[in-house]
């Protein structure tokens, strides 16, 4: 027998009440809340312990997987980012109060500025990648080869469906 979850107690409990609903895609749906809210509590704690959010986390991580020279347009940050500019701004402040990136003077265009990782914004980011990946493949352990692979097929598939397809800049 397969092990319950809250959802299914959730599940039971809008069948008891409002039993002319079809409750299959409540159940989807607050699974994949849930699990979001996990996952993002198990990645913010590894965050925390090499001293950043997850939001800092993000445009170091964008800035190094760019390539070499490690240097973004705000532009470029924002769509990796799904956030506001003034998010944007406030990560990139925080992160140059600490010494991980600076901004220059974009060269083709006077108005706009460059994020670049600084030395010590690199090397932090490149310590702690690999303890990232480990608590990533620590949040998935459950899943075999074959349902992750899955999963991931069902993923794309529903994140295409909503729109989640244009190339990211740089």
């Amino acid at each position: 027998m397969q092990q319950r979850d809250t959802v299914d107690d959730i599940a039971e409990q809008w069948a008891r009440n409002r039993p002319d609903l079809d409750r299959e895609a409540m159940a989807l749906i607050g699974r994949l809340r849930r699990l979001n809210v996990r996952v993002d509590n198990a990645l913010r704690e590894y965050f925390t312990s090499c001293g950043l959010d997850s939001s800092e986390f993000d445009v170091l991580a964008t800035l190094r997987r760019s390539g070499e020279p490690y240097e973004l347009n705000a532009r470029a940050l924002l769509k990796s980012a799904m956030v506001t500019s003034g998010a944007i701004t406030n990560r990139v402040d925080k992160l140059s109060a600490k010494g991980l990136v600076e901004r220059n003077p974009c060269p083709d265009d006077r108005r706009a500025v460059l994020v670049r990782l600084t030395p010590a914004g690199k090397e932090l980011i490149d310590a702690i990648l690999p303890g990232h990946i480990q608590n990533e493949e620590r949040i998935i352990a459950t899943l075999d080869a074959d349902e992750r692979a899955q999963l991931d097929t069902l993923l794309r598939k529903l994140l295409i469906a909503h729109g989640d397809t244009e190339p990211l800049i740089g």
